[in-house]
């Protein structure tokens, strides 16, 4: 019994763009930490941009040992191959379940509430939340103002009177706490993320079963010829 040209070279044209879906998501991913800016607030608040990078990469590294083994009829590839695709469909499932239905501002705010009283923080912590607060006109993370205690920065005068202030230490400052715009940020890369998620793992049934007919084949191949 001969091997299906018809399904290898359909697994390894699959492969040839589950690997390059791996390089998009890996771009993305890149650009979405660059976007960042590197805030440790950011990375605090919206940490699932590590996670994507790390799929890309596993995505690129499945993608490859899947032509290898399409081409090469190789059954050991084809087994790695699918449960690979297996392992990453189900995380992709779980992550996508508890992306969807997840309260994110509620683990947003708590994640950020570990870092009250923001005057007890490290200043590098300090220095990102002023950058923050400049670049998204806000001030504080959870409460607003009264976040930095007595001692309210500069990064908090309401430079823009389009934006909600208020009076802080005989000036005016931004009254809407950075939570919001943090909790906006993820919200909107989340829908990015959740729909690559999406494609990918409709991408990845095709895989299995691509791989998973290749694979018995070239099985009943080797039984007829041995």
């Amino acid at each position: 019994m001969a091997v299906n040209k018809c399904i290898k070279y359909s697994l390894f044209l699959f492969n040839l763009l589950f690997w390059i879906s791996g390089c998009i998501i890996l771009g993305v991913s890149i650009y979405l930490k660059v976007s960042k800016n590197g805030n440790v607030i950011m990375d605090e608040a919206v940490p699932f941009v590590d996670l994507l990078i790390a799929v890309g990469v596993i995505i690129m590294v499945l993608g490859f040992l899947g032509c290898c083994g399409a081409i090469k009829e190789n059954r050991c590839m084809l087994i790695l191959f699918f449960i690979g695709l297996l392992l990453i469909f189900i995380l992709l499932l779980i992550a996508g379940i508890l992306g969807a239905v997840g309260e994110k501002k509620v683990w947003v705010k708590e994640t950020l509430e570990k870092l009250l009283p923001l005057k007890d923080q490290k200043p590098e912590v300090q220095t990102d939340l002023q950058k923050l607060e400049v670049e998204a006109k806000c001030c504080g993370l959870i409460n607003g103002p009264s976040d930095w205690g007595s001692t309210v920065p500069s990064s908090c005068d309401c430079v823009d009177t389009a934006q909600a202030c208020q009076s802080a230490n005989g000036r005016q400052v931004y009254s809407t706490p950075c939570v919001k715009f943090v909790t906006s940020f993820m919200e909107k890369n989340a829908i990015i993320a959740l729909g690559i998620a999406f494609g990918i793992a409709v991408l990845m049934l095709f895989g299995m079963a691509f791989a998973m007919t290749l694979y018995c084949q070239i099985g009943k191949r080797d039984a007829n010829t041995a």
